[in-house]
Order: C-alpha cells, then structure tokens, then sequence
C-alpha cells in the first residue's frame, strides 16, 4: 500500500488534484481510497469526492496534525484491513502542517505500505499574496516539502512563471519543483503523476532531509518562536476559520441555486474585504438542488468567484454547507458575515431553512470518523 500526502495552503487546489490522481490510479486499474480532513465538523471536499465515486474517508472536527493521531492510525488499520487499497491519497487541511502528518504515518508502522515523497501544492496564481498574508506558514509547507507542485499555471502570465518557480526553488533548494495544472491533462500532469508515485530521489533520503529542516527555522513574527513549536497549526497560520450547513426545507431548481450561491458569495466577499482588503484563504460553498450541487469557491480578494455544477442525487432535504477561511479577519466578525449573509440571501428569496450546526476552531476535540465506502 502506497500513502501519498499532498498538502498545500486553502485554495491551491489539493481537492482537485486529489480527484484527478484518483481516477487515474484507478482507470489504471488500482484501488485507491482517499481520506480528508476538514476544518470543522461540516464536511465539503469528501463530499465532491464521493460523487466522483472515489471511495473515501472523512476525518473532520479538527487538525489533522493536531489531533487525529490516533483516529489516523485507526483508519489507516481499518482501509488496510476492509479494502486493501493499492494507494491511499491523504488530503490534510490547508491549514495543517503535512510533515506532521507524514510523521505520524510513519511511527505507525503499518505492514507493506510505502509513504511517497511529500507533496505541498502552490496556488502560483497567488504565490506574492500568499507570501504577504501568511509568509510564515506557507514558508512552514515549503520548506517541508519534498516535491513542490506550482499549480494553476494557466491562470499565471507566462513571463511570471520561471520567476516564481525560480523563488519557490529558492525557498526549498533540496524539493523537487514541477509545475501543474491540474484542471488540464498536458505533459506537465502526466509528469507530476509519474514524480509523486516514483521513488525520492538519492539526495532527498529521509535523514538529509530531516537535517535540513532542523537547520531551516521559521520565526512566527508574533510569537517570536519557531513555528515548528506551535502545536496549532491554524493559530500558526493566522487564518480565522468557520463551517456550518443549512437544511433547504423545499427543493430548488438548479438556476436558482446558482443564483443564490453567487449572491451569497459575492456578498460574503465584500464584507470580508471591508475588514481584509487583501484576505487569501478559501471560502467554499455548496447548495444541492433538485438534481445537483452548485460548488463555488473563492481564494483571495482580487480572484474571481468560481463555480461548477456537479450532477448528484439529493436527498429529501438539500443542504446548503459553506467552510470559510479568512487571513487577517477576526473571527467573531467572519461568523457574523457568514451567518447574516446567508440567513438574508435565502430570506430574499422566500427559501425556507433551518440552521443546523455550525463548528468553531479552538483545542482539539474528539473526532468523528464519517465512513461514505
């Protein structure tokens, strides 16, 4: 069994190239099950990934890193036991640190399983906005990583592009640095397929890398400690996070779920701005029609709002679920926003709702394992 890790900061797009990895594993004719780990006890990412018909795992109600050592190992015994996968894909929190995470893998000592070279995805579309905003955790993802993948290339100038892959060389000189996008079969995804399931290179074994990240310190400008020495990796990263979900108390055709979820974003984002002007994070929402999920997500302030259908089968009640996660913003105020925005969207439009439960971050808690196989 091979664990392939792949991390990144909120927004680089780990949820799609996790997708995509899958199914190409899979038409390959391998058994893959993917875990993720959500920031609050509302899952979003597992749920596209189960309606790709990826079997999956959902880690949620916390950090990975921070407090799911032993429901990891739980989990990883149980997929090993009842489904034997050829590949498990872990996707972590945006706001994990995955070096964390690769090392509780390993201290399990799981029988026949190979963890490949750890990957950290760069939204490179927003590499100067990721450096400004939270420089000191994405600083933390890059410098642990062993394979760097600079993602979204198609959105970036291509005078840009061997300038930022030049920086982000120069931040992690011992990485592999490749770039992706992984919205697009091209050559440069077939190489990125084949880098991570290859083995690490001779001058990336284990204990040079480790030397390196001892030697390698990131100093938290508030603190004035190392970051490594934070426990909480979402207090690390300075990001203000909030999850909830709404029941719809009647169906809705899809149009008007497109509506009213770019409505609701677009008036999230202006709020947000008005107390972040320059706010990288994801804020990610999803509203099931009577035939299928409008997704839309946002990463920064100066991004476009996206959005994407996906053909599903609801259940008697559509659910309405949003992850919001904010740089620089009070946390109290981004619930607020939340909150407020949704509850006045849905009202304008006569849609019946009810406020079913919302998570805020704050020390670890027991998990959930929600098991979707």
């Amino acid at each position: 069994m091979k664990v392939l890790i792949v991390g990144g900061f909120l927004g680089s797009g780990k949820t799609s190239t996790i997708i995509r990895l899958g199914m190409e594993f899979s038409d390959a004719g391998q058994k893959v099950a993917i875990i993720v780990n959500e920031i609050g006890e509302v899952g979003l990412d597992g749920d596209v990934i189960s309606k790709y018909g990826l079997d999956m795992t959902e880690l949620t109600n916390g950090c990975i890193c921070c407090s799911l050592k032993v429901n990891m190992k739980a989990t990883m015994t149980l997929l090993k036991k009842e489904y034997d996968p050829d590949i498990v894909l872990v996707e972590p929190t945006g706001i994990a640190f995955p070096q964390v995470i690769r090392n509780d893998v390993e201290l399990m000592e799981l029988k026949d399983t190979t963890i490949q070279p750890l990957v950290t995805l760069i939204d490179g579309s927003r590499f100067k906005q990721l450096m400004k905003e939270v420089k000191n955790f994405a600083m933390r993802q890059i410098i642990d990583a062993e394979i760097l993948g600079i993602n979204k290339i198609d959105l970036i100038d291509e005078i840009r592009i061997p300038i930022i892959e030049a920086s982000v060389q120069q931040l992690n000189p011992n990485a592999k640095v490749i770039l992706l996008s992984a919205s697009i079969k091209d050559d440069h995804w077939f190489n990125f397929v084949k880098l991570v399931m290859g083995d690490v290179p001779e001058h990336q074994e284990k204990h040079e890398l480790k030397t390196t990240r001892l030697d390698t310190q990131i100093i938290d400008e508030v603190t004035g400690k190392p970051i490594e020495e934070t426990l909480d990796s979402i207090e690390a990263s300075g990001i203000a996070s909030y999850a909830t979900e709404y029941t719809l108390n009647e169906r809705i055709t899809t149009d008007l779920a497109q509506i009213v979820a770019k409505d609701i974003m677009k008036d999230i984002k202006s709020e947000v701005m008005k107390l972040s002007s320059e706010f990288v994070g994801h804020i990610k929402l999803f509203i099931e029609s009577d035939s299928n999920t409008v997704k839309t997500n946002l990463t920064a302030y100066d991004q476009n709002i996206t959005m994407e259908v996906i053909d599903t089968v609801t259940g008697d009640m559509p659910r309405l679920k949003i992850l919001s996660a904010v740089s620089n913003i009070d946390h109290e105020k981004l619930v607020h926003i939340v909150n407020d925005t949704i509850s006045e969207k849905l009202t304008d439009k006569m849609i019946s709702f009810k406020h079913n439960r919302s998570h805020e971050h704050g020390h670890p808690t027991p998990i959930n394992l929600i098991n979707n196989n």
